[in-house]
């Protein structure tokens, strides 16, 4: 085990592993560190703890010293002079005219580097642009280019729940989601209603998967045979998977079918999953397989 601290650098950032150097720390702290891009700062977020030393990426950096009140007002500068340099990054791009949308600016504390994050459907050329604006900064630029999801992150926005976006607020990585989190809670599998406002797939579809993959394993699927405690049998017309409830089509009398509800408890059956895709049509299963594709692990955070 090894003590370390949690640092991360900007909102619902990648919490970075540091260690703590004998220091007093407490989370809320801002300290100041060295990275790969170089010196930063940045608030503690996880307190003195220890941690598997294989969760820890070597060599574990110390902290340099807790962030004094030049630091803190250096690093309010260096935001002011952010939203600056965005503004001529913007009108260098249109100078250049650049088929890509800038997306932020930062500093790195020491102003050593000043790096913008982009978005674009393709490569792009941008050699003179770097060049125009190292003449104009006097200082390292770093151009990357970002994805969808990334950008959603920086930006923020409101999700269909009416909440603040959830990777813009506390997520601080990017959750693997698939269709078939959203078969398994029986949401329509309509792209435009489970795709969040990156055009991906919702985060969310993650948070309740386990347990509908738990509920789900005690319900038979819909068309399966079922036997019911009063000695009918019938055929799944439907099921409740939060109540735990089925609509079974039973046949009573000469021929006569109904619907009837019946707890899980109350019927028998082949315990099993159908892992496929259920009774997707072909136009879906192409729209849904194209939203999967797209899917892709953020960039945003290589620190």
């Amino acid at each position: 085990m090894i003590k370390v601290i949690g640092v991360r650098f900007r909102k619902a950032g990648k919490v970075y592993y540091f260690d703590p150097a004998q220091m007093e720390i407490k989370m809320g702290d801002h300290v100041i560190v060295e990275t790969a891009r170089g010196i930063e700062f940045g608030e503690v977020v996880l307190g003195v703890r220890e941690v598997d030393e294989k969760k820890v990426i070597q060599p574990l950096k110390s902290v340099i010293r807790m962030a004094t009140k030049n630091d803190e007002e250096l690093e309010r500068k260096n935001k002011e002079k952010e939203h600056e340099a965005f503004q001529i990054c913007q009108e260098k791009i249109r100078k250049h005219e650049l088929q890509m949308k800038l997306i932020d600016a930062e500093y790195t504390f020491d102003n050593n580097k000043l790096l913008f994050y982009f978005t674009a459907d393709g490569r792009i050329d941008f050699r003179e642009l770097v060049k125009d604006l190292a003449a104009v900064f006097k200082t390292r630029i770093e151009l990357r280019q970002i994805g969808v999801r990334d950008e959603t992150k920086i930006l923020g926005g409101v999700g269909i729940c009416g909440r603040p976006l959830c990777c813009h607020s506390y997520l601080s990585e990017f959750i693997p989601v698939s269709i078939k989190m959203a078969k398994e809670q029986n949401l329509s599998l309509n792209p435009t209603k489970i795709s969040g406002v990156c055009g991906r797939l919702m985060c969310c579809l993650k948070y309740e998967e386990e347990t509908y993959e738990d509920l789900n394993s005690h319900l038979p699927s819909v068309g399966d045979y079922v036997t019911t405690d009063d000695g009918l049998k019938g055929e799944v017309h439907s099921v409740s998977v939060l109540r735990q409830q089925v609509k079974v089509v039973v046949t009573v009398g000469r021929d006569e079918k109904e619907i009837r509800d019946y707890r899980v408890d109350q019927l028998k059956f082949k315990p099993k999953r159908r892992r496929d895709r259920g009774n997707v049509n072909d136009a879906e299963l192409k729209a849904l397989e194209a939203l999967e594709k797209k899917e892709g692990k953020s960039k945003l955070d290589d620190n």
